[in-house]
């Protein structure tokens, strides 16, 4: 693997971290939309992060989800249920992001911390094989 791609690999795997990390602080200041978006781009740039390692091409959002559910999820490699944690979260994501009137709450949100942690480190340890 060339130093670039390794570098890239770990680029977005500390995004994701971060974004994790980040997604925390808003759990912890009650910023519900805000910590569905954090979320969902810890999901996001670990994927883009495991796509990358494994010379999968994906150039948008729902690329990079069709391709992880195509060679990650269908293969069994991933469990259905991180499949399913990330397609919900881009789902609601975009709710948050962009739909009116429409407002996570802590019952919501709070449970999602410890499967999009799990979810990351899941992928972290595959992307980094």
């Amino acid at each position: 693997m060339s130093d670039y791609k390794a570098d890239y690999i770990n680029y977005r795997l500390n995004k994701a971290q971060e974004s994790f990390n980040d997604a925390k602080l808003l759990a912890s200041n009650q910023s519900w939309n805000s910590c569905i978006n954090r979320l969902y781009y810890t999901c996001y740039y670990a994927v883009s992060a495991l796509l990358l390692k494994n010379d999968i091409a994906a150039q948008t959002h729902s690329g990079l989800k069709t391709q992880f559910n195509l060679h990650f999820i269908k293969t069994g490699l991933i469990s259905k249920d991180f499949g399913r944690l990330y397609s919900d979260l881009m789902d609601w994501r975009q709710k948050g992001d962009y739909g009116d009137m429409y407002d996570f709450n802590k019952d919501a949100v709070e449970p999602l911390l410890k499967p999009v942690e799990d979810f990351l480190n899941q992928v972290e340890l595959l992307a980094k094989q």
